[in-house]
């Protein structure tokens, strides 16, 4: 069955937690700077430099990740700079998952590989993978709904580019999909599309979907070896179920500060609420790549800016709601955020 994130509890959202293996970002730098674009400053201003960009043990968050590829589709001028950063990736872009790939038996078994350990891959988008009746279909959702649609497009295009070079990679230059269905309207210059996946491609559909042809799915492939495969999953599977324990401590940190807002309960009362030490927590938060300071600041960011969204409220209401100690301390906190003052998120209006 596919390990597929589990979905956001109410108070909290997926989009706050430092979860993701930031594999994406790591692949966008380069692109980027083939366009004459220094991505350093966007990565600098959520939190990352150069040295944690090198830690293998560096998540990020769907916000952070989002920022980024936000700006770096602004500075690029490519609307399309999905499709090249899919393109652009490795076998070692996946790390342990991608040699356990290689090592499947069948094309077939190294998606549902990929799927079943997704969390561990950096991905951004949720997969889903089985046979129907056009052949073996892969399918990419995105994971919140309210996605600026730039990043979406992004995502959805970075996603299945990935799968197609990493698969000629893996398996043969000659491999194309059957189908390539994206859910984004049609863009203008469709030419890059049908030269990439060298097949028929779909815009404005029900979802984004890729089909594998059945003679492809269930080819052998070349790097095959059930020994190896079988201990790298072992290995994976350790993996899994640390970084599950992660993500189940982190939303429920999230909700409990959620919850308590305007108040924000403690560190050292965190650590009563989940039985533990002071010493322990710090350390389970320091193995998801965050401080309890820095979670609570992703949920009183992501409650102001649900806040910002009813014209109702006053700066004062919302200052007051999410916690902070005046109007001041307000405007300081979202200009660290998005670098602009509240009332420019709250559009003309405000």
């Amino acid at each position: 069955m596919p390990d597929s994130p589990a979905p956001a509890q109410p108070g909290t959202s997926r989009s706050t937690s430092a979860t993701i293996p930031p594999n994406i970002l790591r692949c966008l730098i380069p692109v980027t700077e083939e366009y004459g674009v220094d991505l350093w400053p966007e990565l600098n201003r959520v939190g990352l430099d150069e040295a944690m960009m090198c830690s293998a043990a560096l998540r990020v968050s769907y916000r952070q990740g989002g920022a980024v590829i936000r700006r770096a589709l602004e500075l690029t001028g490519d609307a399309h700079l999905g499709l090249r950063v899919g393109a652009a990736q490795h076998l070692t872009s996946w790390g342990l998952l991608g040699f356990a790939q290689m090592a499947a038996g069948t094309l077939w078994e190294a998606v549902e590989t990929g799927v079943r350990f997704q969390n561990l891959s950096g991905a951004m988008v949720v997969w889903s993978a089985g046979p129907e009746e056009a052949g073996y279909a892969l399918r990419a959702e995105l994971p919140d709904p309210a996605l600026d649609p730039a990043v979406a497009v992004f995502l959805a295009e970075e996603a299945f580019a990935g799968v197609v070079a990493l698969t000629r990679l893996n398996s043969g230059e000659g491999f194309a999909p059957q189908s390539v269905e994206f859910a984004f309207p049609a863009p203008r210059d469709t030419g890059p599309f049908t030269e990439l996946f060298r097949c028929p491609v779909r815009f404005g559909a029900a979802g984004n979907r890729l089909v594998l042809p059945t003679a492809w799915a269930g080819r052998p492939m070349p790097g095959r070896d059930p020994v190896t495969y079988t201990a790298v999953v072992e290995i994976l599977e350790e993996q899994a179920a640390s970084r599950r324990n992660q993500q189940d401590l982190l939303e429920v940190l999230e909700i409990s500060i959620a919850q308590s807002l305007p108040d924000v309960p403690s560190f050292v009362e965190q650590a009563r609420r989940h039985a533990s030490s002071e010493r322990t927590l710090r350390r389970r938060l320091a193995e998801c790549g965050t401080t309890y300071e820095a979670v609570v600041d992703g949920v009183r960011r992501e409650r102001v800016e649900q806040l910002l969204r009813r014209p109702e409220l006053t700066l004062r209401d919302i200052a007051r709601q999410a916690g902070f100690s005046d109007v001041r301390a307000l405007r300081r906190a979202v200009h660290r955020w998005h670098g602009v003052a509240p009332a420019r998120l709250r559009g003309p209006a405000a």
